[in-house]
């Protein structure tokens, strides 16, 4: 692997020296550095790159961030099939379990050939209105719809595999991927999915109707969700960095994508122990046993 992506998130700790001394030690080993706008900016150089170019030519992408950071970078890359290693800058993420202090013996270990790679899905959502498509998204963790700062609840028409499943009169709806089942979903009253279940979940946001609870469907399912009349705003908004409205008729199609997230794992890493850490489960010392 000698063509490396970098991305930074800009406001991180310490953002500037990071990306400095990783560029510097992946220069002497001879490695081409290919860094997007945004991340040129942080050390003052320049860059005509964008994330999309950078995947359709780097061996390895690096993300140094959280897993916002992450998830902006994932809907470029994964098309492309490549790596991503994705090291946190900050409190510990989901997605972004690599330590600074892990980054260098992890590094080694992927040039050498060494690491293990976890496969995330993806979905791909767009709005059809009068008939013709108008927005057209890929995202790893969820899709939003969600009423304004009016308090009424929203009619939302749901069909699966075009099969009628049911209307929701909610604040919204979340669909999400097993990745996304920590985000909104979870604190929305969802289950928490491990990633490499082939699954998606549905779950309403303060549904009118208590009986309307969070339910997994098959991954290969379409979904089709349709707005009943029209509101004042109503948004959808997808992997929570970006919002379109929606309107009376519309219908937010959303299926799985055809390719998936390359996502390196981290050394002694275990989704178990990153939700124990996360979530503060089991406050009691189980070094023995984990």
């Amino acid at each position: 692997m000698k063509k490396i992506g970098l991305f930074c998130k800009p406001k991180a700790p310490s953002a500037a020296n990071t990306l400095s001394k990783l560029i510097h030690w992946l220069r002497e080993l001879n490695c081409q550095v290919f860094l997007d706008t945004a991340t040129a900016t942080i050390i003052n150089e320049s860059s005509s790159h964008s994330k999309a170019s950078i995947s359709e030519i780097a061996d390895l992408l690096i993300v140094l961030g959280g897993d916002g950071t992450l998830l902006s970078v994932a809907r470029a890359a994964h098309p492309h099939n490549v790596p991503i290693l994705a090291v946190n800058l900050g409190s510990l993420g989901f997605l972004a379990e690599i330590s600074l202090d892990e980054l260098y013996p992890t590094l080694e270990n992927i040039l050498n050939e060494k690491f293990k790679i976890e496969s995330r899905m993806l979905l791909n959502a767009y709005i059809w209105r009068n008939g013709k498509k108008v927005e057209d998204y890929n995202v790893l963790n969820d899709i939003v719809i969600n009423k304004g700062v009016v308090a009424r609840v929203i009619n939302l028409q749901v069909l699966v595999d075009g099969q009628y499943m049911t209307s929701y009169r909610a604040d919204g709806l979340i669909i999400a991927t097993p990745t996304g089942s920590t985000a909104y979903s979870l604190s929305a009253g969802g289950p928490i999915i491990h990633p490499s279940m082939q699954t998606l979940v549905l779950s309403p946001i303060c549904p009118f109707t208590l009986t309307n609870r969070s339910i997994l469907i098959p991954d290969q399912s379409i979904i089709q969700v349709k707005l009943d009349a029209e509101y004042n705003d109503v948004r959808v908004t997808l992997d929570g960095q970006e919002s379109y409205k929606m309107k009376a008729g519309d219908i937010l199609e959303i299926q799985k994508t055809k390719t998936t997230l390359q996502l390196i794992k981290g050394p002694n890493k275990n989704y178990y122990k990153i939700l124990r850490k996360k979530l503060h489960w089991g406050t009691q010392n189980i070094s023995d046993v984990s």
